[in-house]
């Protein structure tokens, strides 16, 4: 049986030693500022945040607990530089330490101007910060919403501006500018601004103000966080930023319609001057007033050259009028003369021919002379008697000239005879005496009337007014 060395060292458990190691790092240390770069971030359900801290010579364990998250300050992320304030605590399940953090910075102007361009550069190319995008300033709006800290001059300004320009309705929405939840108020204000619905309790803004005085980078930095700036490019009313002084420049600034260098300058953007809008409406009645003026006249001197190229209407119309009748009465005439006058060249023509009568009584007591002599002839001839003979010849020749003769004067007797006027479909019109009745004016209501046609005659009784003669067939 082998006796174990006696030996003076102390003898201590796991747990002994890590409570001591613990005691001591928290005994020691206590609450510490450590900076370094964020990796290794994870985000668990719990709400608890883990990561790690390093530098170019080491790294160190971190933790957010979830009731700290809030009040962080600042949204943690991989890759960035910050301040972290909190208490170093070891955790004896792993033998390992970490630190316990309760707030974070960035670490100098330098790492948040590097955030914010990169923030500015994702951003931007998602379009954000389109000048498509950017909507205009109405012209005179009803009301202006303002989203601004109630403390301070910002709010002042403001209204003092928009009182002396043009007295409009106001809606303030009051904000922390600046803290741990300034952000989220003031993302909360612009949604709620264009939830309002048109017509409601509380008037929903023609135009909307983020404004806010002057500060720090580090104060500034409400209004480059990413919700604001998305919440500035979703709102649907026109909106002005004026955060700062002329120089300083925040993300909200790009995704808005229109950047005001101050609260006053945006409160001018917003409204225009009562008496320079009055003065401008002068200016351009004025010129309304004397542009219609001129068109007015010029219209009115084009009238005057073309009325002076124009031919006198009413004589235009007197002479066509007077044409017109003369006309008429030439063409009432016309067909009344046009008939006279045919019927005179009848007469004349009629005149200028024998009578058909007395050609036909010639040549029949002609024919019965030669007869006549034919029959003395043959009597001779019978009885004995020696006559002189008769050449059959020449009677035959005489007999073909008389009947040649009568032809020619039947054809021209039958040409001008009235007859074949009656067989192209006109009637001779005759009294009750047989008169041929010309002129219808000779014709009274009632007269007896004969209408002769190429196949025959019939009877027919006059009616109608003096001016228009119409007559019925009584058949």
């Amino acid at each position: 049986m082998t006796e174990t060395a006696a030996s003076n060292m102390p003898e201590y458990t796991v747990s002994e030693i890590s409570g001591a190691v613990k005691r001591t790092l928290e005994t020691e240390f206590g609450r510490v500022r450590v900076r370094g770069e964020i990796t290794e971030l994870k985000r668990y359900p719990s709400g608890h945040i883990y990561f790690a801290l390093k530098d170019e010579g080491g790294k160190i364990a971190g933790v957010v607990w979830k009731f700290a998250v809030s009040r962080l300050g600042l949204t943690p992320e991989n890759g960035i530089e910050v301040i972290a304030t909190g208490k170093i605590s070891s955790y004896g399940e792993r033998s390992s330490y970490q630190l316990i953090v309760e707030r974070m910075e960035f670490a100098g102007a330098g790492a948040l101007l590097a955030r914010i361009e990169a923030l500015r550069l994702k951003l931007a190319a998602e379009g954000l910060f389109d000048v498509a995008r950017k909507r205009a300033l109405p012209v005179l709006p009803e009301v202006i919403g303002v989203v601004t800290s109630l403390q301070g001059a910002v709010i002042q300004d403001i209204r003092t501006t928009i009182l002396r320009r043009f007295a409009r309705r106001i809606v303030i929405w009051p904000v922390p500018v600046q803290g741990d939840n300034a952000a989220a108020r003031i993302v909360a204000a612009i949604e709620g601004f264009d939830r309002i619905a048109p017509g409601g309790p509380i008037p929903r803004p023609d135009v909307l103000i983020i404004a806010r005085g002057g500060g720090s980078l580090e104060d500034l930095m409400a209004f480059n966080d990413e919700a604001v700036v998305r919440a500035a490019a979703a709102c649907r009313i026109p909106l002005i930023s004026a955060v700062g002084h002329e120089t300083d420049t925040t993300l909200i600034d790009f995704a808005s319609d229109r950047r005001a260098p101050t609260p006053t300058a945006a409160a001018e953007m917003a409204i225009p001057a009562r008496l320079e809008l009055a003065a401008d409406l002068q200016q351009k009645a004025a010129r309304l007033f004397g542009a219609a003026g001129r068109t007015l006249d010029g219209a009115r001197l084009r009238l005057q050259r073309a009325e002076r190229g124009l031919p006198d209407l009413p004589s235009v119309l007197g002479n066509m009028r007077q044409s017109l009748d003369d006309r008429s009465g030439r063409l009432a005439r016309a067909l009344p003369n046009l008939l006279a006058g045919r019927r005179a060249a009848l007469v004349r023509a009629e005149r200028g021919l024998p009578d058909p009568r007395m050609i036909v009584a010639t040549r029949r007591n002609a024919a019965a002379l030669i007869g006549e002599k034919l029959r003395s002839a043959l009597r001779h001839t019978m009885s004995g008697r020696t006559v002189p003979r008769l050449s059959p010849a020449p009677l035959q020749g005489k007999l073909r000239e008389a009947q040649t003769r009568l032809d020619g004067l039947a054809a021209r007797l039958e040409s001008v005879s009235y007859m074949k006027v009656l067989e192209r479909g006109f009637a001779l019109v005759t009294d009750g005496r047989g008169a041929a009745l010309a002129n219808a004016a000779a014709i009274k209501p009632g007269a007896s009337l004969r209408l002769r046609f190429a196949d025959g005659e019939v009877r027919a009784t006059a009616q109608g007014k003096s001016e228009v003669r119409q007559a019925s067939l009584l058949l």
